[in-house]
C-alpha cells in the first residue's frame, strides 16, 4: 500500500552507483538547459524571473517521491505559464504582492485538485479530450504565446491574453519600437533558429560525435543567454533602454503560506481546474510515450498525485503552477536519466544557482528570453496534424478549428472549455446514431457481411441486423426508429436478429427500449432474437425480466441463428 503512494520505494532499494552516475549527468545537463526556460516562463506568467527558479526546486523533489515516470522533468512550462498569467490578470496588477499571492493560491488549488483526482482514480478524465482538440489548443496557444513575446522582442509596452487584444496593443505602440532591443531580439532569434535547423548537421560535418552534436544543438539557448548577458554588460545596454532581468534575489526559495481569501479562491477555482487538466494531459502524454520506449509502466492515477504534490510544493515555496515539460523532459531522457533521482539532482543544481549565481543574470536582456520562448513554443504548432485531420475527418477538424479560433480570440480558458465540450458533444453525436448493417451469409461459409458491400445470401422473412455500438440512453430511441422502419418496409418479415457482437453495454434506458421493441414487434407478428451477446452484457440482462419476456431466443452465433431461422415458419 505504501509503495502505491510512494513509488520511490519501488526503485530506491535497487539504486546503485551506475544509475547514480547516469542520473547525476542528466540532472547536471537539465540544470544548465532549463534555467533560461524557468526565467522566461515566469516572466511570461507576469511573475518575477526568480519565481521560475523557485518552481524548479521543491516541486522536483516532490515529484521524485511521488511520480511514476523515470524521465519526466517537472517545472514551469509555456502553456501553463500563459494560462497562469491569463488567470491572474483580472485578479491583481502583475508584479504586485497580491499577484504573487494569487499565484500561490492558484498552485495550491491546482495541486489539491490533482491530488484529489488521483486519490479518486480519475486518470481516465484525460480521455475526454480528443487528440485533434488538444492539438488545436496547443497550436493556437503556441501562436498566442509567440505573439505575446513580440512586445519584448520589439521593446514596446503592449500586452493582453488573446490575439486581438495583443495585436491591437502592438499596433498602438508600434511607434515606440526600440532599436537596440530589436537588434538583440532578432539577433537571438536568428541564432536560435539557425542552431535548431543547422546546428546538428554542421557540428557533425566538423567531426563531432552525433551525441555531442545533438547536446550542443539543444544548448543553443544557454549559449544565447551567456553571450547576450555578456554583450549587455559590456555595452551597458540597460543604460540604453534595453529591458534586462535585473536583480534576482539570491538564496533558496522562502517557505510561503497561500492566503485564504474566499473571494479569491472562488475566482481562481475554474482556472485552477483548467490548468490541472491541461497540465495533466500534456504531462501524461509525454510520460507514457517515453515510458513505452523503455518498456516501463506509468500509472495515470499516481501521476495525478505526483503532479498534485509538485504543485503543492510550489505553493509553499514561492513558486507557480508546474507540470511535466516537453523540452526539459526530452533533454532529461536523451541525457540518460534512469530514475526520478535525476530530477532531484537537477533541483539541487538549480538550488545552487539561486544561492550563488543569480547576480550573473542581472544584465540578461528580456528580449533574449522572449526569443527563447518563441523558438521553443512554435514547435507546438502542429501543421501536419491540422492537415491530416482536415483530410481524415471534417467533424474532428471542425472541433479543432473552433478550439483554435476561440483560443486565439477569447483566450486559453475559453479555448480549453470549448475543446472539452466539443469533444463530449462529438462523442454523443456519433454514438447517438449508431452504425448498423443488414448482413447476409457469404455463400459457402459461416461468415456474415453487409448486404450493401458484399455479395451475400439472404432470405426475405429473416433480417440479421448488426449493431456496431453500445446501447445507452443517447441512442436507444434511434435503435427503435431503425427497427420500426425496417419492419415497416418488409411486410414478409417474421424474424429479426439483433447481432450484438459490438455491444459492450446496455444501460437501463436501452433495456427499456428493447422491452418496447420486443412488445411492438410481437404485436406485428415479428419475433425478436439476439445473437453473439457478450458475457458481461448477458450477466446484466439476466438481472432483469427482459430475457423472460423476449419473444425469441438468444443465439450463441449469427450462423446458428441463420441455420435455425432461414426456413419460413408458414
Amino acid at each position: 500500500m505504501l509503495k502505491r503512494y510512494l513509488p520511490i520505494l519501488t526503485w530506491l532499494p535497487h539504486y546503485n552507483h551506475r544509475l547514480c552516475g547516469a542520473d547525476l549527468l542528466a540532472g547536471t545537463i537539465v540544470t544548465v538547459m532549463v534555467i533560461p526556460q524557468s526565467l522566461a516562463y515566469a516572466i511570461l506568467a507576469g511573475l518575477p524571473a526568480v519565481v521560475g527558479l523557485y518552481a524548479s526546486i521543491l516541486p522536483l523533489l516532490a515529484y521524485t517521491l511521488l511520480g511514476t515516470s523515470r524521465t519526466l522533468a517537472v517545472g514551469p512550462v509555456a502553456i501553463i505559464a500563459l494560462m497562469t498569467g491569463a488567470a491572474l490578470a483580472g485578479v491583481a496588477p502583475p508584479g504586485s504582492p497580491a499577484y504573487l499571492q494569487a499565484a500561490l493560491v492558484l498552485s495550491l488549488l491546482s495541486g489539491a485538485m490533482l491530488a484529489i483526482m488521483g486519490l479518486l482514480r480519475m486518470g481516465f478524465f484525460a480521455n475526454f479530450l480528443s487528440h485533434p482538440v488538444i492539438g488545436g489548443f496547443l497550436s493556437a496557444s503556441g501562436l498566442l504565446i509567440a505573439t505575446s513575446q513580440l512586445s519584448h522582442l520589439l521593446g514596446i509596452d503592449a500586452g493582453g491574453y488573446d490575439a486581438l487584444t495583443l495585436l491591437a496593443s502592438l499596433a498602438r505602440h508600434l511607434s515606440e519600437l526600440h532599436g537596440p532591443t530589436l537588434t538583440v531580439g532578432i539577433g537571438t532569434l536568428a541564432f536560435l533558429v539557425g542552431v535548431r535547423h543547422l546546428g546538428r548537421a554542421t557540428l557533425s560535418r566538423l567531426g563531432l560525435p552525433k551525441g555531442l552534436s545533438g547536446l550542443l544543438t539543444r544548448a543553443g539557448p544557454v549559449f544565447a543567454v551567456i553571450a547576450t548577458a555578456l554583450i549587455s554588460w559590456w555595452l551597458g545596454l540597460a543604460e540604453r533602454g534595453v529591458a534586462v532581468v535585473g536583480s534576482v534575489p539570491a538564496g533558496l526559495p522562502p517557505l510561503t503560506l497561500p492566503r485564504f481569501e474566499a473571494s479569491l479562491w472562488r475566482e481562481l477555482l475554474v482556472p485552477a481546474l483548467l490548468i490541472s487538466v491541461v497540465g495533466f494531459v500534456e504531462s501524461i502524454s509525454m510520460a507514457q510515450m517515453l515510458a513505452a520506449k523503455r518498456r516501463e509502466r506509468i500509472s495515470p492515477n499516481q501521476e495525478l498525485i505526483g503532479l498534485g504534490g509538485a504543485n503543492l510544493a510550489a505553493a509553499f515555496s514561492a513558486g507557480m503552477p508546474v507540470t511535466g515539460g516537453l523540452s526539459r523532459t526530452v533533454i532529461n531522457y536523451e541525457s540518460g536519466a534512469r530514475t526520478p533521482m535525476a530530477g532531484l539532482f537537477a533541483a539541487i543544481g538549480i538550488g545552487l544557482v539561486t544561492l550563488a549565481l543569480t547576480p550573473l543574470l542581472y544584465h540578461l536582456p528580456v528580449a533574449t528570453l522572449a526569443a527563447t520562448i518563441t523558438v521553443a513554443i512554435l514547435t507546438l504548432v502542429d501543421i501536419p496534424l491540422i492537415r491530416q485531420t482536415w483530410r481524415y475527418s471534417r467533424s474532428d477538424f471542425s472541433a479543432m478549428a473552433v478550439t483554435m479560433l476561440l483560443t486565439l480570440v477569447e483566450g486559453v480558458e475559453a479555448g480549453i472549455i470549448s475543446g472539452v465540450l466539443l469533444s463530449i458533444m462529438l462523442f454523443l453525436y456519433r454514438t447517438s446514431r449508431p452504425h448498423s448493417a443488414l448482413v447476409g451469409r457469404i455463400p459457402g461459409t459461416e461468415h456474415f457481411r453487409s448486404v450493401v458491400r458484399h455479395d451475400t445470401e439472404t432470405v426475405s422473412h429473416l433480417a440479421l441486423l448488426r449493431i456496431d455500438e453500445s446501447l445507452y440512453f443517447a441512442n436507444a430511441r434511434y435503435l427503435e426508429d431503425t427497427l420500426y422502419a425496417l419492419v415497416a418496409s418488409r411486410p414478409e418479415l417474421e424474424h429479426v436478429v439483433l447481432i450484438c457482437s459490438a455491444v459492450n453495454l446496455i444501460d437501463a434506458s436501452a433495456l427499456e427500449s428493447l422491452d418496447a421493441i420486443n412488445a411492438r414487434l410481437k404485436d406485428s407478428r415479428v419475433t425478436l432474437h439476439l445473437a453473439e451477446v457478450k458475457g458481461p452484457v448477458m450477466d446484466q440482462l439476466k438481472k432483469s425480466d427482459f430475457l423472460d419476456a423476449l419473444a425469441g431466443r438468444v443465439f450463441l452465433s449469427t450462423y446458428s441463428a441463420w441455420t435455425e431461422l432461414r426456413r419460413p415458419t408458414q
